[in-house]
């Protein structure tokens, strides 16, 4: 399916003369060439002007001008999620290919545009937190997810009240971003000996939030565990040089059950748990699901953060 949504994108971007077309996958007949005619009941792509050439400028007319048929006033559209919902997928999936901070303007302008109608603007605003906030989602972006969630909050759309969950969303998006120093917690290990994270001297420190009950956990255990390019990293410790330390955090507070599953875990590994439940009082980290995947340098500040395994491993190919 990816492919068919980067099909559209180059085909939109290159063609010189790109025919409207519809994400409601629905053949659109008789629409008017002009872009800023609204269609009603729809969704048409906008007609990139002949005189633009440039693909660079291609891409920016057609991620800047997405939505510019589409009928934000009309709130049924919000029921037909194969034109609405269908649209805004292809939407994300094209700004994948376009740079960041364009991407920012386009969302921006989304949102503008939605305004019109408060129940519009609060269905896009959910459908951007369905793709771009959603620990499950492969749209996941937290750089954008926090513009917008600034865009939520400077909009005078919704009340007070309405923004709380929001603002609290941007509070936590916003801890432990990459290329900031992590926060700093204490961790006692099963011998008893308590340290904090910035103590640990280490050249790279894979830190992982898990819990013992967590099957998910234990299979991301198990598949880094067998990962080639960080064995070969610890691998690499020596008593004069720690290239990697894999630090494993317990943060709730079963710590019967925590000292039962240590056995069953790498040995070369750091297993600890969180006393006191000080990352969770204290809010100092974003964990929405377990696990959740660091990797820091010597300095603690976030090289990746929330990290798939392979993210890891490939990391590690190169270092």
């Amino acid at each position: 399916m990816k492919h068919f949504f980067i099909t559209i994108f180059f085909l939109c971007v290159f063609m010189i003369v790109v025919p409207a077309c519809s994400s409601s996958r629905k053949a659109q007949q008789s629409i008017p060439r002009d872009t800023s005619i609204i269609i009603p009941d729809t969704f048409a792509l906008p007609e990139i002007p002949e005189l633009l050439t440039n693909p660079a400028e291609r891409a920016e007319y057609l991620v800047m001008n997405y939505w510019g048929r589409f009928d934000f006033a009309n709130d049924e559209l919000i029921d037909r999620p194969e034109i609405t919902e269908q649209a805004f997928v292809d939407y994300i999936n094209i700004l994948n290919y376009v740079p960041e901070d364009l991407a920012k303007r386009s969302i921006s302008r989304t949102l503008n545009k939605a305004q019109v109608s408060k129940k519009m603007y609060t269905h896009f605003v959910s459908l951007f937190e369905k793709y771009y906030y959603d620990i499950e989602s492969p749209f996941r972006n937290d750089s954008l997810y926090v513009h917008i969630l600034q865009e939520v909050l400077r909009s005078r759309t919704l009340s007070e009240a309405e923004k709380s969950p929001y603002r609290f969303q941007l509070e936590m998006a916003q801890k432990n971003s990459v290329g900031s120093r992590t926060a700093d917690f204490h961790y006692t290990s099963a011998t008893g000996e308590t340290n904090t994270l910035h103590a640990l001297r280490s050249e790279y420190t894979l830190l992982i939030f898990s819990d013992p009950a967590c099957t998910t956990c234990a299979a991301a255990i198990a598949q880094l565990n067998n990962c080639e390019k960080v064995n070969a990293a610890l691998a690499r410790n020596s008593s004069t040089r720690t290239l990697l330390t894999i630090l494993t955090v317990y943060p709730n507070n079963n710590i019967n059950e925590w000292r039962a599953n240590i056995s069953t875990k790498p040995v070369n590994w750091i297993h600890t748990f969180n006393p006191n439940m000080e990352i969770a009082r204290r809010r100092l980290y974003d964990i929405r699901t377990f696990p959740t995947i660091y990797l820091l340098d010597k300095d603690k500040r976030v090289i990746l953060k929330d990290a798939s395994i392979e993210a890891v491993e490939a990391f590690f190919s190169t270092h």
